[in-house]
């Protein structure tokens, strides 16, 4: 969702609330300044449904792993 620093300002609560559900994304003059994310959901969780149907769509383990074998590869 993308709102204005006003209307965040003006209805903190309401968003306060979505946040859980969804990424609020804040403008001030047009301009995206913030982005307020849930902090329970982790990197990974969050970027698994835009990955999703590529071959980027693998388990925590599976991502653990790869990302550890290159820095084994340089040791």
């Amino acid at each position: 969702m993308i709102i204005t620093a006003t209307e965040f300002k003006t209805n903190f609560g309401k968003y306060l609330e979505l946040v859980p559900k969804e990424d609020i994304f804040i403008t001030r003059n047009g301009k995206i300044v913030a982005k307020i994310v849930n902090p329970q959901i982790s990197a990974v969780d969050s970027l698994r449904g835009l990955l999703s149907n590529t071959s980027y769509d693998m388990d925590k383990d599976s991502l653990r792993q790869e990302r550890l074998s290159k820095y084994e590869s340089h040791v």
